[in-house]
């Protein structure tokens, strides 16, 4: 690359150079943190050892991702080997002026995902004035399991120090660390809604969007251990890192694989994820929400309308399900009832992980007043084919419209060959002003007690008021 096209700024760790773009620069694999490694493995994350060569930033970085989740995700999320996992990257518009800046997490229900995809770019998000960073940080075991001898909740405290790193260097990038909003995607979401509950995290953004976000369905600190008790009995190997320090990553994806096998002691998804050990994030990422407790942050939060609904098993499969997330006897025969055979199980995850819990804390931040908006995608490309069924909105469908991003690759295999670029503009638009202004604009009303406005994203986007109290009536929320 020639020196025409490098961008070099200066960062607390050195100086970084990166690659000019045609909506800005862009700087990829920047350490936020030491590479967690040897007896870093399962420590909390330190500050990245200082450089004195600037540092080429031309390329993404390690990713904690060992393996392809083709097989798991319609999201094309490249699995990159190395050491430094705990690293960033920013997309700028200029490494000048002060500008919002978006803070991105992906998801893979915290065992999988990778920050390197195409989907994430921030190309569109420099275009319309933000700049955007996206966060590496540990998955599975090394990031969520309980373990003895190490601290709790590591992952979140992955997100913690890229959130500090923002606040230290993002002006170095164009970027003004008073207006940072958090967001993420399944996973991601989930993380979001665990930093709004999470002390350390607070004053680091100023606003947060929650794509399809979850968490796990008990998560106060008697769950985490019995995660790391079912570990033990599943596996032989004890919950320590003096047992686990040692294993190479495949020996670790192994035991790891074993965990989170579906059970009848683990009927539930989200096996290892974040969960309140009483000190990083003193109380369920629920209770925190719903009471206040998190604080007047605004939030928009939504899902959509199929997530999972198409997971092929058959309907008896749904019944433990149900009775994980508290749906049993005639509560359980009416959910059956009103979505009929054929699609309960995967209707159950829908329901249980994002739909109900998504409107349970919209109901509960407008009982406190909270700023807080409310939406549902429904749009389907009416196209079958690939990965998805064609008449169905599901799980990851609404991101490229929302990053703005229809012709990344992977996007027209489950949105089909024309995608509306209209629905593309009106969502990624209300996401720019919600970052930029605190408010997401286009007539969409805050979700309060009285109205519960809730913004549809279909083709002809629409706000209708209590859009979602079939789900609160089923699930008794």
């Amino acid at each position: 690359m020639s020196n025409d096209d490098a961008v070099v700024v200066p960062t607390a760790s050195g100086l970084v150079k990166g690659k000019k773009t045609a909506q800005g620069a862009r700087f990829l694999g920047i350490p936020y943190a030491k590479p967690p490694v040897g007896e870093l493995r399962f420590a909390a994350p330190q500050p990245p050892e200082p450089w004195q060569e600037p540092l080429e930033a031309y390329d993404y970085g390690p990713t904690a991702q060992r393996k392809p989740l083709s097989e798991m995700t319609i999201i094309p999320e490249p699995s990159i080997p190395g050491e430094g996992i705990l690293n960033l990257n920013v997309f700028t518009p200029d490494v000048t002026g002060k500008r919002p800046v978006l803070v991105w997490i992906h998801g893979g229900g915290f065992i999988g995902g990778s920050a390197a995809s195409p989907w994430y770019d921030g190309a569109s998000f420099n275009r319309d004035g933000v700049v955007l960073v996206s966060v590496g940080y540990r998955l599975g075991v090394e990031g969520f399991l309980h373990l003895e001898g190490a601290p709790d909740n590591r992952g979140v405290l992955d997100w913690v120090a890229a959130l500090e790193w923002v606040r230290d260097n993002i002006a170095a990038f164009g970027g003004d660390p008073a207006q940072v909003t958090i967001a993420g995607q399944s996973a991601g979401g989930g993380a979001v809604l665990t930093l709004l509950a999470t002390p350390a995290a607070q004053g680091l953004f100023r606003a947060a969007i929650s794509v399809s976000g979850a968490v796990m369905h008990e998560q106060d600190r008697a769950a985490g251990l019995r995660v790391a008790e079912l570990f033990t009995r599943r596996t032989g190997v004890p919950a320590t890192v003096e047992a686990l320090r040692g294993l190479t990553d495949d020996e670790l994806l192994t035991l790891q694989d074993k965990l989170t096998a579906p059970g009848p002691d683990n009927v539930l998804p989200l096996t290892v994820a974040p969960f309140a050990d009483g000190q990083v994030v003193p109380v369920p990422v629920r209770d925190a929400l719903r009471s206040g407790a998190a604080g007047r942050v605004p939030l928009v939060l939504g899902f959509t309308r199929d997530e999972f609904s198409m997971i092929p098993m058959p309907d008896e499969h749904a019944l433990p399900v149900l009775a994980g997330f508290g749906l049993v006897g005639e509560r359980a025969e009416a959910f059956a009832a009103h979505y009929g055979p054929g699609r309960l199980l995967g209707q159950a995850l829908t329901d249980g992980l994002f739909r109900s819990f998504g409107v349970d804390l919209a109901d509960g931040r407008a009982e406190q007043g909270l700023p807080t908006w409310l939406y549902e995608f429904d749009w389907s490309s009416g196209e079958a084919g690939g990965f998805l069924p064609g008449d169905l909105a599901l799980h990851c469908l609404d991101l490229p419209f929302a990053f703005d991003l229809l012709g990344a690759p992977g996007v027209a295999a489950v949105a089909g060959g024309n995608p509306p670029q209209a629905l593309a503009d009106a969502m990624h638009g209300a996401w720019v002003s919600f970052i930029r202004d605190l408010d997401p604009g286009r007539s969409w009303p805050r979700y309060t007690v009285e109205e519960r406005a809730t913004m549809i994203w279909d083709v002809e986007p629409q706000v209708r008021p209590d859009a979602l109290g079939g789900v609160r009536e089923l699930w008794g929320r």
